[in-house]
């Protein structure tokens, strides 16, 4: 990215000093052009897919521990497809996502947003797969189930026009923000707009509902999901047209605008892309999705174990959200769990770690994540001498912890032996604990462990990391 930003300095001072040659502002025009299909190529290069996300019921939540959402679904797919990790950062305040988007954090924006002319001059939006409309949330009166449809109509408001001098409460720097400003003008009188710079769109909605605030604005099929959860809370009252919907990249990340409209294009036509819109859009899963993120909000939990977890984390020094991501790795947070190994329990102890930390019942969730995280935290302290980064020796733990701290050693040695740093995971010894399934390998006289199949502790790795990335993004640390 530093190198990006420099290139884009260097055009610009030419284009200023040269203004009059129209030979090199040709060049200039040319280089600006390199430089939009270079970035696509960097992207690739580098690896990894720079994206910012809004956390809610539909586009990125956790559900029972695991990180889930149509948008957060279509990154992984895209992803694939570019053959590039994500790295996923949450913000549900809209100028700061575009700063993000500006300042070159980011490479793309993967949110609804509404395609509007004066975000257009600031951003290239992607081919539009969704369009949806505003709508106002506002609380049913007391009563309303026993009244009839007419009745219930006269204690809300239907028509726009009967906004003057109300007071809607909608996120700052928002399409919805925008709206009501314009609405006010079409209609003649004030709308008195409350700006929130703290909750997000569904919490606004259960704001509504619990009576602290009298209306909000969101779109229409956040509104009908919620709906489901709120049952005390009319959205039928529309205050927009229907808008397409899109995301967006940086004004002259053309390449890279191009990629993923084309990929999007050709996605939104398969199955796979329909079965994955009627799961948050239209099936009754996915009502019990938005009351599970919507208690979520309230309770900031991922299980009946976070207590737990978290005190055992603090006695080794972890994130309890790490720790937590391991369970839900091992055992779906749930205490019964038995694998066929015979590991058991929360934490998956086998037998031998059981007896080592004197545990007496494997199931019981306190024994269990006590003895796991002891385990965790002497094998942390093994690796401290020779990993001083905690990020990347929890790679090496976590592989320990799957596949035993024998295999880890010997994938070690085999990258140094082949000229890798032994103290890095990616790239460095991950490669070698997959060689270790291959004769020429298990049989090198620096292994002593012999033959392992490596895959499934690769990616062990990759899948717990990811989850506590999420874990990270949506909780707070303690």
């Amino acid at each position: 990215m530093r190198s990006y930003i420099k290139h884009l300095i260097l055009i610009l001072l030419i284009f200023v000093s040269c203004k009059g040659d129209k030979n090199l502002q040709k060049e200039v025009g040319q280089a600006q052009r390199d430089l939009a299909s270079k970035e696509l190529e960097n992207i690739q290069a580098s690896g990894t897919l720079k994206v910012v996300i809004d956390y809610n019921s539909i586009n990125y939540f956790i559900y029972r521990g695991q990180p889930m959402g149509f948008q957060y679904d279509l990154l992984h797919r895209l992803a694939d497809d570019l053959g590039v990790s994500l790295d996923i950062r949450v913000s549900n305040n809209l100028k700061e996502t575009f700063d993000l988007l500006e300042s070159g954090t980011v490479d793309l924006i993967a949110k609804n947003l509404t395609i509007t002319k004066s975000r257009k001059a600031k951003v290239l939006f992607t081919y539009p797969l969704l369009s949806s409309r505003q709508v106002l949330i506002q609380r049913k009166p007391d009563g309303w189930s026993k009244m009839d449809s007419r009745t219930l109509d006269s204690h809300l408001i239907k028509d726009v026009r009967d906004l003057a001098h109300k007071t809607v409460f909608v996120q700052k720097n928002t399409a919805y923000f925008k709206r009501l400003n314009s609405l006010s003008d079409e209609i003649g009188e004030d709308i008195n707009i409350v700006t929130d710079s703290l909750h997000g769109v569904e919490q606004l909605i259960g704001m509504v509902a619990s009576g602290k605030i009298p209306m909000t604005v969101c779109d229409a099929e956040v509104a009908k999901l919620n709906q489901a959860y709120y049952s005390n809370v009319d959205v039928s009252t529309p205050i927009s047209f229907t808008q397409d919907m899109a995301w967006a990249v940086r004004k002259n990340s053309t390449a890279l605008n191009d990629y993923v409209s084309k990929w999007l294009q050709d996605f939104s036509k398969t199955k796979r892309y329909k079965l994955m819109y009627a799961k948050y859009y239209r099936s009754a899963r996915s009502k019990h999705y938005t009351a599970n993120v919507n208690r979520f909000l309230k309770e900031d939990k991922l299980s009946v174990y976070d207590d737990l977890i978290k005190k055992a984390s603090k006695n080794i020094g972890w994130d309890w959200r790490l720790v937590a991501s391991i369970v839900y790795q091992e055992s779906n947070f749930n205490p019964e769990a038995e694998s066929w190994a015979g590991a058991v329990g929360l934490m998956q102890l086998m037998p031998e770690t059981a007896e080592r930390y004197d545990v007496k019942d494997l199931t019981s969730p306190e024994e269990n994540v006590y003895a796991g995280t002891r385990f965790l935290g002497w094998l942390d302290s093994y690796f401290k001498e020779h990993i001083s980064d905690p990020k990347e020796r929890a790679k090496f733990v976590l592989a320990s912890y799957n596949i035993g701290l024998g295999h880890i050693l010997d994938a070690r040695r085999l990258a140094q032996k082949y000229g890798k740093d032994m103290n890095k995971w990616d790239d460095n010894v991950a490669p070698y604990l997959l060689k270790k399934s291959l004769s020429d390998y298990y049989k090198d006289p620096v292994v002593k462990w012999g033959y392992c199949r490596g895959t499934e502790t690769f990616n062990y790795v990759d899948e717990v990391m990811e989850r506590y990335q999420s874990y990270s993004n949506l909780l707070k640390e303690s």
